[in-house]
């Protein structure tokens, strides 16, 4: 069942060596992170499941491996058990391992994929399995809110972003399930919003378990609406 979880964003500049120049600027950001995983890792999960947007439905299972070269770094990081054979994480999940090998988890730990315009009802089913794989399942979730919150957003001005991120900064700070599984995948999309399908999984896992949650971060740089939390 699960017992925690993590919902964290995923830009690549979350990595300092990305960001350069600008890491200072999320280094907030960062810290609220940081705060989440290790209060994640305090909750004593036997299996952790890093959740996060990819082109195709995948499942890394005996580890898995990613990195940042596309951004020009060759840095390069891995799931924190496991091989690192097979396909390439995706850069959500790169970004969760990168979080993992920062936090300095050695926890068995699986990687699922999924589209961002994966249906609500399969993710909310996709959750409650993953929840399902042990006694004690700790969630990684990785995803980021509106990219329309600016003029320089990567979607331009949307003046329905704030609201929509206010949502879901309120539904993630409080373990609202029904709220997450309410979200609307249309307006999701069309706010380029591509956390909507990870929180879904994150509310189906949750679904039942009694969960509490804090709010570490909320807030919009660079127009992209960014929230981390710790569900225990």
């Amino acid at each position: 069942m699960l017992v925690a979880a993590a919902v964290c964003p995923c830009p690549p500049l979350l990595v300092p060596q990305v960001a350069a120049g600008a890491a200072a600027e999320l280094e907030p950001l960062r810290a609220a992170c940081d705060e989440a995983l290790a209060a994640l890792l305090a909750a004593g999960p036997e299996l952790v499941v890093v959740v996060g947007t990819g082109p195709e439905p995948e499942v890394w299972t005996e580890g898995g491996a990613g990195s940042f070269h596309r951004y020009g770094v060759p840095l390069a990081v891995k799931l924190p058990s496991g091989r690192v054979e097979g396909p390439e994480l995706s850069p959500s999940l790169t970004v969760g391992a990168w979080l993992l090998e920062r936090a300095g988890a050695t926890l068995p730990t699986h990687a699922c994929a999924v589209p961002a315009d994966a249906p609500v009802d399969r993710m909310l089913g996709l959750g409650q399995g993953l929840a399902g794989l042990a006694e004690r399942v700790g969630l990684l979730v990785m995803g980021d809110g509106s990219a329309c919150r600016s003029l320089k957003a990567p979607g331009y001005l949307d003046e329905r972003a704030e609201g929509f991120d206010a949502v879901i900064a309120d539904a993630l700070g409080s373990a609202d399930v029904a709220a997450l599984a309410a979200v609307d995948q249309g307006l999701a999309a069309e706010l380029l919003a591509e956390g909507r399908a990870p929180w879904q999984v994150l509310a189906g896992a949750a679904e039942g378990a009694g969960l509490t949650a804090r709010l570490g971060y909320r807030d919009a740089p660079y127009g992209v609406g960014y929230v981390v939390a710790s569900w225990s």
